[in-house]
């Protein structure tokens, strides 16, 4: 059965009707495992536990059912005592001294992190010195080293600083996507964060395309393969740490481990199978964010602005009417303040310009041609001959054909030995290249990778692993090596 489908007995102790008993037991174990200390004695576990108040009347046996219980939980191990036995009757009693197991100090971290949480909310952060961090990390890769101490660390940086950002990038976007903070931003309260929040996200966003480019570039130039002597001392480091329970365990499971691991760095950061990176959704999320908090702001404004009297600005105004001596005065300032009255807005087709500050009469005017507004208007139309342009068409089919003769020309010269390999071509092209492509895009819907060319020769399609650069007469395109076969000639071969 697989381990994810399995009862973890270890946490009956959570929920089961003493859980307060077992869990200030295991606590004084995780605690005392803290200080170097595995093996106790229930003396000592019982001294801990009568030290609360609610349990100054906690008997003897009672914790040696609950010890009982706890190891039958594999939460504890016991170990017999004898030491100091000084009897017969002492050594047949069977003391015993406990130790927690990996299981339970393991759970037990992981309450403390529960009971540190505040608010029930995600914390993390955006961090841009953790990519800064990862990328140190990763340049060291070029200067591998013989010393598998020296390899280790470099991996243990590699690790630590991914795990950090993964873990802290995906806790913040959950703080700022929940439901708490979404209220909180559509309160007025919140317009006094708003500069800070912004700013936090988009020195971000622009330290994070520094970086993440970077990146990019040195997990798509160190591959599985460039990278295996780095791996096989990690290997070398592993196997020479003594662990028991890992006898069985080969050196090619050890070297799949570590290069399975480098992988999911590798499909974090590049794309893969046509799916977008985690770090491509990041700064999308991270743009929707602040756009987010800017339609916030902007409706908190509008309201604030619509509950705003506008009683003083109509007095003001009406004291500048007021001092008017004329009618002709009056109406000046009317047109200035409302505009001009009744006039009839034209509204052009086209947009003409994105300036705010230029005028009218600085463009070109547009025609507007005016219709009738009845459903019997048609446009009048005139009969016209339609010429054939037998010539031209002659011209142009000779041309194509032309050109589509010594394509097909340069295709057989590429194939005379049977294949063509994108790595061994020098300069291709323009139409050569599209050509391969649309083979390559072709041959994915085939399981076997066979395509058919216009020609009829029929190809075998192989992608290879390793990175290459196509070079073309009009630009380069960076690509994986592919292998054409030619497996059948052409109708004209």
């Amino acid at each position: 059965m697989d381990s994810t489908m399995k009862q973890v007995v270890e946490t009956t102790y959570l929920t089961a009707p003493s859980a307060a008993q077992y869990r200030t037991i295991l606590r004084f174990f995780y605690e005392q495992h803290e200080r170097m200390r595995d093996y106790l004695t229930p003396e000592e576990v019982l001294q801990h536990v009568r030290s609360f108040p609610q349990f100054e009347d906690y008997d003897e046996d009672v914790l040696h059912q609950n010890l009982a219980k706890l190891v039958e939980w594999n939460n504890l191990s016991a170990r017999q005592d004898m030491t100091n036995a000084r009897t017969i009757e002492e050594y047949k009693k069977k003391r015993f001294k406990y130790y927690p197991t990996p299981y339970t100090i393991q759970i037990e971290r992981m309450l403390i992190e529960l009971e540190n949480i505040v608010d029930d909310r995600f914390k993390g952060s955006l961090e841009p010195s953790q990519f800064e961090r990862l990328l140190d990390a990763l340049q060291k890769l070029d200067q591998q080293s013989d010393n598998p101490d020296r390899s280790m660390l470099v991996w243990e940086d590699i690790l630590r600083a991914f795990k950090t950002i993964r873990t802290s990038t995906a806790d913040y976007i959950a703080y700022i996507n929940s439901e708490k903070t979404d209220q909180r931003m559509q309160s007025e309260a919140f317009l006094v964060y708003k500069a800070q929040f912004t700013n936090y996200l988009r020195d971000f966003i622009v330290s994070l395309q520094k970086t993440s480019a970077q990146i990019k570039e040195l997990l798509e130039r160190h591959t599985k393969r460039s990278l295996l002597p780095f791996f096989q001392k990690l290997v070398e480091k592993e196997k020479s740490i003594p662990r028991l329970e890992e006898v069985g365990v080969s050196d090619e499971q050890l070297l799949e481990r570590y290069t399975e691991t480098y992988h999911s760095i590798q499909r974090w950061f590049l794309d893969v199978d046509g799916q977008k990176s985690e770090l491509e959704v990041l700064q999308w999320q991270t743009n929707e964010m602040i756009r987010r908090i800017t339609r916030y702001v902007q409706r908190l404004g509008e309201r604030q602005h619509h509950f705003k009297s506008h009683r003083n600005d109509y007095v003001h105004l009406a004291k500048w009417f007021a001092k008017c001596e004329t009618l002709e005065e009056a109406h000046k300032i009317s047109a200035i303040v409302f505009g001009a009255m009744q006039v009839k807005h034209v509204q052009l087709k086209k947009h003409t310009t994105d300036d705010l500050y230029s005028d009218t009469w600085d463009h070109a005017p547009e025609k507007v041609i005016i219709k009738p507004r009845t459903n019997r208007y048609r446009e009048k139309t005139k009969a016209t001959g339609v010429p054939l342009q037998t010539e031209k068409k002659r011209e142009q089919r000779e041309q194509y054909l032309k050109e589509r003769y010594h394509q097909e020309k340069a295709v057989k010269k590429y194939f005379e030995n049977g294949s063509v390999q994108l790595s061994k071509l020098d300069v291709v092209e323009p139409f050569m290249r599209k050509l391969l492509l649309t083979w390559m895009s072709k041959a994915r819907a085939n399981k076997e990778g066979f395509v058919t060319t216009e020609s009829g020769m029929l190809l075998h399609i192989k992608p290879l692993e390793e990175k290459i650069i196509l070079h073309a007469l009009d630009g380069d395109l960076h690509m994986n090596d592919v292998l054409f076969e030619l497996r059948e000639e052409g109708r004209n071969g």
